[in-house]
């Protein structure tokens, strides 16, 4: 065979030949999306004061105890949550009433405040940013001989907002 074809063929036969690849890269994007968003719990949903005689028992805690609340929320960084607490009515039994104010409360928990319920919103945390926050809320009520006699109720309204 002549030189000029063993070339040919060689040359021929080594480009044939898998070359090994060069090394390669990519870039790929994540995206992900979180939204701002919250859930309040509140429980018992409801508590009741037992009769109890005014000069032996002034201050009447709530049934069946303290009130838990947990907050979660996702919010801007820096954002401020706010957990607002008003009654709906004064304590009603029929047309007769006793104001909202004789109930107060005690708080416990990282943010959450005690204080004096009203028909207006009275804050009762506030937190920056995201997370979960529990506190407790024990209720009294201030018990008088000058209550008239009656079953008294009203509704709250818890509301968790940011602004």
């Amino acid at each position: 065979m002549p030189a000029s074809l063993r070339i040919g063929w060689t040359v021929a036969a080594l480009l044939a030949l898998p070359l090994p690849a060069a090394a390669q890269s990519r870039t790929a994007t994540i995206s992900v999306v979180i939204a701002a968003t919250a859930r309040l719990s509140v429980s018992p949903a409801g508590i009741s004061f037992p009769d109890s005689d005014p000069t032996g028992v002034p201050l009447v805690a709530a049934l069946p105890g303290p009130v838990g609340i947990t907050v979660k929320a996702r919010a801007a960084h820096g954002a401020t949550l706010r957990l607002t607490l008003r009654a709906t009515d004064d304590l009603r039994s029929g047309v007769t009433t006793i104001p909202a104010g004789t109930l107060t409360w005690t708080a416990a928990g990282d943010g959450f405040a005690s204080g004096t319920l009203t028909v207006a919103d009275q804050t009762i945390g506030t937190w920056v940013g995201s997370g979960v926050r529990t506190g407790t809320q024990s209720f009294l009520f201030q018990n008088s001989w000058s209550h008239p006699v009656g079953t008294y109720t009203l509704s709250m309204q818890y509301t968790l907002s940011s602004p």
